[in-house]
C-alpha cells in the first residue's frame, strides 16, 4: 500500500505507519475506511511518516505496534522495549517509573545515553543539562513505539551517540467512542485506564487516564501514580492545523535510593529493604502545541512549542551501601539487621525542572537535475531551568536545615539539514546538525557562580538499496554527541571542568527484508568508536568520580518473525519472533583522565584508571548477549496465547572488571551472572461486546536475579499474576 495523502482517518495513524511504510511485525492487519468519516489532518513528528518512505531511510529502525504491546500486556516501558533488538533494558524498583535504557552496548543507568522523545517533543525533563530518567509516563498512554539507530538521529537531538525512542500518542477517533479497561494481580497490582474522544466537524478530541499501584521488587516499597493527558486537533483550514496536547502526572512512592549488601541478600533474602522511611513524590505538568502548515503536497512546515514542570521530593535515609548519614555502613557490611527509627535524620533531594523551547521543521519533495529529492531542515531553540535544594531533617521529621540551594540553567539553539537523492532503487542522505549550548550554575548559599558553552557539527551520510519492496539494504554514519551534564561542566564553587561533550564516529550497515509470505528479517552490524565517553561517578560501582576516555562498542543485532497462518493460508497462526543483540566488544581502549575533585582523583580506582590500567576491559553493565523470544499461536477469532523467554547476558559492575564478590562487599562489586526471565501472556476478544479478556504472569518460575550494583544489590522483578479486561464502546 502506499499513502498518497497526509490526511488519513484518526483510528489508522498505526496503519498508517505499518501498511504505507512497514513490513508489518505482527500478523497481517487490515483495517476498514469510512468513505463518509471526517479527515483531519494530524500535526506531528514522526520517525517514520508518510513523507519518507522506510525503504530509503539509511538507518535501523523499529515499531513496536499497539495491538503487540496490548497482547503482550506490558505494565512498564522496560517489558516493552526488551522486544526491540539493540535495546537493553534494566529493572530498578520494579513498576518501570524510572528507566535503564542503554542501546548498542551503552550503560543503561537511567536512560542518560537516550534520547527520549513523545510525539517528537523531549521527554526527558532537562536532554541538555541533566539527561536523567526519574520519570516516565504509562505504557498504556502510548498508540506505538519507535526506534531509531543510525544516521537519520541527526534530524532529532541532542543525544545522538546510540538511539532514539519517540513515543507516539494516540489520536481522536473519527467518530466518537472509547475503551475502559482493568488489570488487578498479585503484589497489589491495580491499572485502571479510560479514555474517550471522537470528531465533530473539524475538531477532534482524546481524554486518557490511567491509575496504577502495586508493590515494588522489595520490602517496604510500594508505588502509586495517575496520569491524565488530552490531546485535541483542529483543521483550521486546507492549509492548517493544530494539535493542542497536555498532560499531567503524579507519582506518590514508598521506594529507597539504596541497594543492599552481599551480606544481607546471603541473611535476608533479596528482597530486602530496611528502609521504610524513605518515600518519593513527583509532579509533571507538560503542553504542547504543533502547527502544520501545508503549502502544497510537496512543501509543508511543522512547528512544535512545548513546555514542562518537573517536580521531585525525595526523602530518603540512604544513597548507598556506603553512605554513613545514619551510621549503619559498617553493620549493613556485616549483614546485620538495622532500624531506620534509631537514625532520626532524613535527606530531602528536592528538584525543580523547567523545560521549554520551539522547534520549526520544514519538508521539502523537489525535483532538481531531473533527480526526485526529499528535503528536511529544522532549528530548535531549548531552555532548561534546574533547581536543586537538599534539605536536612534531624531529628526525623523535625525542623530542617538547607546543606545545597542551586540554580543550573541551559540555554541550547541546534539546527539540522539533510537531503535525500533518491535514484531509482538508490537513495543518498547526506546531513549535517550543528548544537552550541550555554551551561551556568550559581550556588544560591555562596554566592559562587560559572559559565560555559560548546559548538559541536556532526555530520552524517546514508545510503540505501531496495531493488522491490521485500528488500532493502543501508549503509551509514554519522557523529555522536552528548552534552556533558552542568554539575560535571561547572563545580559547586563556580570553577570551569574541562569535560567536554561525549563524540564518537558510529558507522551501522544492515537489510529489512520479507523475503516470503508471513516472513521479516531485520539485521545490522554496528561501530560505535568513541573519541571521549564520559564516565559519571554513579554509573559504576566504587563510587567512580568523573572521568573521560576512549571506548569502543560494536556488535550485530538482530530482528526476526516467522507468522505461519498466512504461509499456509489458514486462521490458525502459530508465530515465533527474536529480538538478540550481540554486543561483540564493549572496552575501554585509553587511559581515562579524572576529571573530579582532587580528593575523588586520590581514590584508587580513579588512580588506576588514569594510568591506563583498565586499558582493554570491558565497560560496566554491558552484557554481551540479549535475547528476547517469543512463540505463540493466534486464531482470527479473537484468540491468542504466548510464551516469551527474556536472555541477560552476564556483566560487570565495575571498571576493574571484578568477577568475584568480596567479603562482606558493600553490593557495588562483583559479575553480575546472567539470567532467564519467562513471561505468558493470552488473550480473547469477545466480539459481540467488544471486549478483551486477558490473563498474564510475568516471571513465571519465580525466578531471583541480580539486575544492578550500582548503589548495592536491586532485584529483579518477581513473579507477578494479573487478569483484566478492556471493553471498546
Amino acid at each position: 500500500m502506499t499513502c498518497k495523502s497526509s490526511k488519513l482517518l484518526y483510528p489508522n495513524r498505526i496503519a498508517k505507519i505499518l501498511g504505507c511504510t512497514l513490513p508489518i511485525l505482527l500478523s497481517e492487519i487490515t483495517y476498514a475506511v469510512d468513505d463518509d468519516a471526517t479527515v483531519l489532518e494530524m500535526p506531528v513528528v514522526e520517525i517514520v511518516g508518510s513523507d519518507s518512505s522506510l525503504k530509503n531511510m539509511a538507518s535501523s529502525v523499529n515499531i513496536l505496534t499497539q495491538e503487540e504491546l496490548f497482547k503482550s500486556h506490558v505494565f512498564n516501558v522496560n517489558e516493552a522495549l526488551r522486544k526491540v533488538p539493540g535495546v537493553n533494558v534494566r529493572d530498578e524498583e520494579g513498576f518501570g517509573m524510572r528507566p535503564n535504557i542503554g542501546i548498542r552496548g551503552m550503560n543503561p543507568t537511567r536512560s542518560t545515553k537516550t534520547l527520549l522523545l513523545e510525539d517528537g517533543i523531549p521527554l526527558s525533563y532537562a536532554p541538555y543539562g541533566d539527561n536523567a530518567s526519574y520519570y516516565h509516563p504509562p505504557i498504556e498512554r502510548f498508540a506505538s513505539i519507535e526506534v531509531l539507530k543510525g544516521p537519520e538521529q541527526i534530524k532529532y537531538g541532542p543525544q545522538t551517540i546510540s538511539g532514539t525512542i519517540n513515543y507516539l500518542t494516540p489520536n481522536p477517533p473519527s467518530k466518537p467512542g472509547g475503551s475502559l479497561g482493568f488489570t488487578g494481580g498479585t503484589r497489589e497490582f491495580y491499572d485502571g485506564q479510560f479514555n474517550y474522544g471522537g470528531t465533530w466537524g473539524d475538531f477532534g478530541a482524546l481524554v486518557d487516564i490511567t491509575h496504577k499501584e502495586s508493590e515494588g521488587a522489595r520490602d517496604n516499597t510500594h508505588s502509586d501514580i495517575n496520569d491524565f493527558n488530552i490531546k485535541g486537533v483542529y483543521d483550521i483550514d486546507s492549509h492548517n492545523a493544530l494539535t493542542l496536547r497536555a498532560n499531567y502526572f503524579q507519582e506518590d512512592s514508598q521506594v529507597t535510593y539504596s541497594g543492599i549488601t552481599d551480606a544481607e541478600m546471603r541473611n535476608f533474602g533479596i528482597q530486602y529493604n530496611p528502609f521504610k522511611n524513605d518515600t518519593m513524590k513527583t509532579d509533571r505538568w507538560g503542553t504542547s502545541l504543533t502547527h502544520q502548515l501545508t503549502f502544497n503536497d510537496d512543501v509543508s512546515l511543522t512547528t512544535n512549542a512545548y513546555w514542562s514542570h518537573f517536580h521531585r521530593d525525595w526523602w530518603r535515609q540512604a544513597s548507598t551501601t556506603t553512605d554513613g548519614q545514619c551510621g549503619f555502613s559498617n553493620d549493613r557490611a556485616l549483614g546485620k539487621a538495622v532500624n531506620p527509627d534509631t537514625c532520626n535524620s532524613s535527606q530531602g533531594r528536592l528538584r525543580d525542572y523547567y523545560s521549554y523551547g520551539v522547534e520549526p521543521r520544514l519538508h521539502v519533495n523537489h525535483r532538481t537535475l531531473g533527480i526526485d529529492n526529499e528535503f528536511d531542515m529544522g532549528f530548535r531553540a531549548h531552555f532548561e531551568e534546574q533547581y536543586r535544594t537538599q534539605e536536612n531533617a534531624k531529628p526525623l521529621g523535625g525542623a530542617t536545615t538547607i546543606s545545597e540551594k542551586n540554580e543550573r540553567d541551559t540555554e541550547a539553539y541546534s539546527g539540522f539539514a539533510q537531503n535525500k537523492f533518491i535514484l531509482g532503487d538508490w537513495s543518498l542522505t547526506p546531513g549535517v546538525r550543528i548544537e552550541h549550548v550555554n551551561f551556568s550554575r550559581t550556588n544560591e548559599l555562596n554566592g559562587a557562580s560559572g559559565q560555559s558553552s560548546l559548538t559541536e557539527v556532526l555530520p552524517a551520510f546514508g545510503t540505501t538499496y531496495s531493488p522491490n519492496d521485500r528488500f532493502t539494504t543501508f549503509f551509514g554514519f554519522h557523529g555522536g554527541f552528548s552534552p556533558p551534564r552542568v554539575e560535571d561542566a561547572i563545580s559547586n564553587t563556580g570553577t570551569l571542568i574541562d569535560v567536554g561533550p561525549e563524540k564518537s564516529w558510529n558507522y551501522e550497515v544492515g537489510i529489512r527484508t520479507k523475503p516470503y509470505t508471513g516472513s521479516k528479517l531485520d539485521a545490522a552490524l554496528f561501530h560505535a568508536d568513541f573519541q571521549q565517553q564520559n564516565a559519571v561517578g554513579s554509573i559504576a560501582g566504587g563510587s567512580t568520580p568523573l572521568a573521560a576516555g576512549e571506548a569502543l562498542y560494536q556488535g550485530a543485532e538482530l530482528l526476526a518473525r516467522q507468522d505461519f497462518g498466512p504461509l499456509f493460508e489458514t486462521d490458525h497462526n502459530v508465530y515465533f519472533q527474536a529480538a538478540y543483540t550481540w554486543v561483540a566488544t564493549a572496552e575501554m581502549t585509553s587511559a581515562f583522565r579524572c576529571l573530579g575533585p582532587a580528593n575523588d582523583c586520590s581514590a584508587l580506582t580513579a588512580r588506576e584508571m588514569a594510568n591506563g590500567a583498565y586499558i582493554g576491559n570491558r565497560l560496566p553493565y554491558s552484557p554481551e548477549h540479549n535475547l528476547t523470544a517469543t512463540i505463540g499461536y493466534s486464531h482470527l477469532s479473537g484468540f491468542d496465547i504466548h510464551l516469551e523467554t527474556v536472555y541477560v547476558g552476564k556483566q560487570f559492575s565495575d571498571f576493574a572488571n571484578t568477577v568475584e564478590v568480596p567479603t562482606n562487599g558493600n553490593g557495588q562489586i562483583g559479575e553480575i551472572d546472567d539470567y532467564v526471565v519467562l513471561n505468558v501472556a493470552t488473550t480473547y476478544h469477545v466480539k459481540p461486546i467488544n471486549t478483551d479478556f486477558f490473563v498474564s504472569l510475568k516471571n513465571l518460575l519465580d525466578e531471583t536475579y541480580i539486575v544492578d550494583r550500582t548503589r548495592g544489590i536491586l532485584p529483579g522483578a518477581p513473579r507477578l499474576v494479573q487478569a483484566g479486561f478492556k471493553v471498546n464502546f
